[in-house]
């Protein structure tokens, strides 16, 4: 639990209060003072407990929002954040991954919706232009916390009907027989724009991980376009290399 009496701060130092009561929190966290999941005293409670105006101590948690050494969940408060590994890798449903770490996930839906393809969804998935595909939009959460903005086009008839299409857009796929076997990703950083800021949760400018992927059947039939914006304070991807000079065992049979 955060402890007011080990908040350091000094009016006479050049260094802005904002950030000394910013690197007190990090030094707590880093130290286990804090734990992770652990919930932070409201802005009102921090500015009564250290006697800093709540100005001053929003700025120190915005600062470290972006960091991602804090995160905020509607509703509930704001919490000492912990690093989403995610194996860049792996071809699988955020729903399902979010399950197997123990969390519960959710959806905020945009839309869903079928449409017309536009010309690089019609030449990226393999239809004609007058083809109907499912649109589909939403706020990907973990626990109710906002971590991805997702954005998916599939062709309608690899789907079921719209109405049926429940949290997780890689179950509906499996029902219909199209779940995709491989893909291809694109990874490339940027900042949340203000609307982006406002769907995650995080400041305007906030680091994000933009995702583009296209995935397939073992026919190699397009499956899926998707764009995606991930809070880049919440998740890092990790690719396992390998040096192709090295031969394994089982390549140099």
């Amino acid at each position: 639990m955060l402890n007011p009496s080990r908040i350091s701060v000094d009016a006479s130092s050049p260094t802005p209060l904002y950030l000394q009561l910013a690197e007190s929190i990090r030094a707590m966290i880093s130290a286990g003072a804090v734990r992770v999941g652990e919930a932070l005293p409201s802005e009102r409670e921090l500015s009564a407990m250290t006697r800093i105006s709540r100005v001053t101590v929003r700025k120190a948690i915005d600062t470290l929002l972006r960091e991602g050494m804090l995160s905020r969940r509607p509703g509930s408060g704001t919490y000492v954040s912990t690093r989403i590994e995610q194996p860049a890798s792996l071809l699988g449903g955020f729903s399902a991954d979010m399950a197997n770490r123990g969390s519960k996930p959710g959806s905020i839906w945009i839309e869903k919706a079928l449409g017309l393809p536009t010309p690089e969804e019609a030449m990226t998935l393999a239809v004609g232009p007058d083809a109907l595909v499912v649109r589909i939009s939403r706020v990907r959460t973990a626990d109710d916390e906002p971590l991805a903005i997702e954005r998916a086009v599939v062709p309608a008839t690899l789907l079921p009907p719209v109405e049926e299409i429940g949290d997780s857009l890689y179950a509906a796929l499996g029902r219909s027989g199209n779940r995709p076997v491989r893909g291809l990703q694109r990874l490339q950083s940027s900042l949340a724009t203000p609307a982006e800021a406002q769907l995650l949760n995080v400041p305007v400018g906030a680091a994000i991980l933009r995702i583009e992927r296209r995935s397939y059947l073992a026919t190699g039939a397009p499956v899926e376009f998707t764009r995606s914006a991930y809070r880049g304070d919440r998740y890092d991807f990790v690719t396992e290399v390998r040096d192709p000079s090295i031969r394994t065992e089982e390549g140099g049979r």
